[in-house]
């Protein structure tokens, strides 16, 4: 009886907090001036607010948004491999993977502006609702099962389009397909876990970022800078990586299933682990913290 009565207080006092979480989140609601920078409570209702949105969408809806994702950053693929064939044979090849950066950025601003829906993008943007208590952990691991499906599937067919195309239109051969496929799964699997998390992490600020920019030239060059710093020193995302690994697995005896499905797990993983933890998580209880 006296442990029920305790359960019970400790459950009151819990609601308690929550409706004044909650009451905080909607006067930052009410308050928020665009004219002014934007203080934490209001980035972080705005972001509550997206992920409730994305919630309430139909199966339907979710797995085409996240199809058109998977498609759409392919772009950054067939950019990637252009760069690579151009330069290949005129400077150092490393020196070519860090020319890569100026081309990487290009998918994911047609992604993020056009409003598909990412996986890496959507990890910390879908937690916050399951924090905030207003969805459960299998709605969310629901949700994102049916983002990761249309992400991959995108990636699959843009990956099978370009590797006839890219060639057949003379723009690049499938040596430079290879290439960027080995230098993606060349690491150990612990280095791609750690990578894929920095990575997850970044991805996860960059949607944090965009919430507190409101120009379109300011989202762009958030997306570049981001992006950018991603591609430059190497990180792993789970969903360009897809099209990148999978399009060697279709042309290139080097690239075995084992690679693919090892590489795309631990990049799922570890993007999943970084824009939960180091930002949902953080800038959510930071939040919570002030209110206390």
């Amino acid at each position: 009886m006296k442990e029920d009565k305790e359960k019970h207080l400790e459950d009151v006092e819990q609601e308690k907090k929550q409706k004044q979480i909650d009451s905080e989140l909607k006067e930052n609601e009410d308050k928020s001036d665009e004219s002014k920078p934007r203080k934490h409570g209001e980035i972080l209702n705005e972001q509550l607010e997206e992920g409730k949105e994305v919630f309430n969408n139909s199966t339907g809806s979710i797995l085409l948004c996240s199809f058109t994702a998977g498609l759409e950053i392919g772009f950054s693929f067939l950019l990637m491999c252009s760069v690579f064939t151009f330069f290949n044979g005129k400077v150092a090849e490393d020196t070519i993977f860090k020319l890569l950066t100026f081309v990487y950025p290009a998918g994911f601003i047609m992604v993020i502006l056009g409003r598909s829906l990412l996986f890496t993008e959507q990890t910390s943007l879908l937690s916050l609702p399951v924090l905030n208590k207003k969805e459960s952990v299998s709605s969310l691991l629901k949700l994102w099962g049916l983002v990761i499906l249309g992400n991959l599937a995108g990636g699959w067919a843009m990956a099978a389009l370009l590797i006839w195309i890219g060639p057949a239109l003379g723009i690049f051969d499938l040596i430079a397909v290879e290439k960027i496929s080995m230098h993606v799964t060349s690491f150990s699997p612990p280095v791609i876990l750690v990578s894929a998390i920095l990575a997850g992490w970044l991805m996860g600020l960059l949607s944090w970022l965009l919430s507190s920019a409101q120009e379109t030239v300011s989202r762009i060059l958030l997306i570049i800078m981001i992006t950018g710093i991603m591609a430059f020193t190497s990180l792993h995302h789970s969903i360009v990586g897809n099209v990148e690994v999978f399009a060697g697995l279709l042309s290139s005896s080097k690239i075995s299933f084992s690679d693919y499905l090892t590489f795309e797990s631990l990049s799922l993983l570890g993007n999943a682990i970084g824009g939960v933890v180091f930002v949902a998580l953080l800038k959510y209880r930071a939040f919570v913290y002030s209110v206390e």
